[in-house]
């Protein structure tokens, strides 16, 4: 009997906690969360409610549980050493050291690791702790930038010139907030070349020496329809059946392993460390060919309730492969899916928290569609809003098209003080990006 640990309460932690649940391996789940998710609770034999971001606090948790097999759902966790405290008391895990993680907390430390070892796919770049010295970079660039604290800021502290930023002024005010106030954690700034493509996620598992991809996903930051609106942790993402997004081709998806692998040995070259865990990169398709964004430590949210709600392997039996170097292929099921978010009012900026919100899950279930519960709070027999997104519905199908009717069906058996992107998965929205890429790929 298997007993793991999941740490983290949002709707990635859900749809990991129902793939390990499904696994053939006999387990006992345990979680610890910061707030109740009703839908990790149901799945788990005991969970605890405490800091997920105290590692002593999980470590004692651990091991007061037995536990064999540990894996992190969030980023800041990694950051603040979970994983490095649990491997010292002796708990395997399936995610990635501190160490390692710097590959999504510290986007500096990401962009001066792949130039020193001259990995493919970087835009042009700086990394700065000096404003001077950032502003004279911008000054110089001569084209739009994009402006980027090195540390976590939950995918909303990204700026672009040309969106958020109006000009190269707007840029070196941005440099300057996030030098004074220590954006993200870190005083340091990231500045890079502005990129035109279609953007896609790709997700892998890497155990040291392997990488092991997921199929291709389009998340959508942007909280309105047609792309409006404020930047988000993502309001919501679709995948194609099979790997290979329909707008975009299957060497997008090799470049994109490509660059991962080569980062995975870089780190270990620079290092000494293996990498272990989950990876996830955001890739850009331009005109010139494929580019990285950035890299997360972890599976993304909302990409894992798309791409877990198809996994056709044993997914404990993958994590257990990453923690023992002995990774192999990795299927899917042949199927879309469409992942819609819905938020509180007021979401990303001034979120509506505790209230109240009414679920009928047989419902969604009879509609077809997965619900995973997210950002929300479970007390007293009802279940609340939290500070970030509520609940993702996500619809499966043998195309987008059927499956983001499927999402778009049981949106209203949630209700409550929300709004969501109606336009994620639509036929009109996946036009528009196959119309772009036609446009850069310079076929029209």
């Amino acid at each position: 009997m298997e007993r793991v640990l999941l740490i983290g309460n949002g709707g990635r932690e859900h749809a990991i906690a129902w793939a390990i649940k499904r696994s053939n391996v006999q387990n006992e789940l345990y979680s610890l969360m910061g707030a109740r998710n009703p839908g990790i609770a149901k799945l788990c034999k005991e969970f605890f409610i405490g800091d997920a971001l105290n590692a002593a606090t999980v470590a004692k948790f651990a091991l007061s549980k037995r536990i064999d097999l540990a894996v992190v759902g969030p980023e800041a966790p990694l950051d603040a050493g979970v994983v490095d405290e649990l491997l010292r008391n002796g708990v395997e895990c399936a995610s990635p050291t501190r160490s390692a993680a710097r590959m999504e907390t510290d986007k500096g430390f990401a962009r001066e690791l792949l130039g020193k070892y001259k990995v493919k796919g970087s835009p042009a770049f700086g990394v700065f702790t000096d404003l001077r010295e950032a502003s004279d970079f911008i000054d110089s660039f001569g084209k739009p930038v994009v402006v980027k604290p090195a540390g976590l800021t939950g995918g909303k502290g990204v700026k672009i010139v040309g969106e958020q930023l109006r000009d190269s002024n707007d840029a070196k005010e941005y440099a300057k907030e996030i030098l004074a106030e220590g954006v993200g954690g870190i005083r340091k700034v990231v500045v890079e070349e502005r990129l035109d493509g279609e953007e896609f996620s790709l997700q892998a598992f890497v155990d040291g020496r392997r990488v092991v991809g997921t199929p291709m996903v389009q998340d959508h930051k942007r909280a309105y329809a047609n792309d409006q609106g404020m930047n988000t942790g993502g309001m919501g993402a679709y995948s194609d059946a099979g790997y290979i997004l329909p707008f975009l081709k299957q060497d997008d998806y090799d470049e994109g392993i490509s660059i991962m692998k080569a980062s995975v040995e870089a780190f270990r070259k620079e290092t000494g460390e293996d990498y272990k865990g989950f990876l996830y990169g955001g890739f850009i398709v331009t005109a010139e060919g494929v580019k990285l964004l950035e890299f997360n430590a972890r599976l993304g949210d909302p990409e894992a309730m798309n791409t877990l709600s198809v996994i056709k392997s044993d997914f404990l039996n993958i994590l257990e492969r990453v923690v023992d170097g002995n990774l192999k292929d990795a299927g899917f099921y042949r199927k879309a899916t469409v992942c819609k978010y819905l938020v509180p009012e007021g979401y990303p900026v001034s979120p509506k928290q505790n209230e109240p919100i009414e679920v009928d899950e047989k419902a969604i279930e009879s509609s077809g569609a997965v619900l995973y519960y997210a950002s929300v709070n479970q007390k007293d027999g009802r279940i609340y809003t939290g500070s970030s997104r509520t609940a993702g519905l996500v619809g499966i199908a043998e195309n987008i098209e059927k499956a983001e009717r499927i999402a778009e069906s049981a949106i209203g058996f949630v209700k409550g003080k929300l709004f969501y992107r109606k336009d994620i998965g639509t036929r009109e929205l996946i036009q528009k990006r196959m119309d772009h890429m036609k446009k850069l790929r310079g076929h029209l």
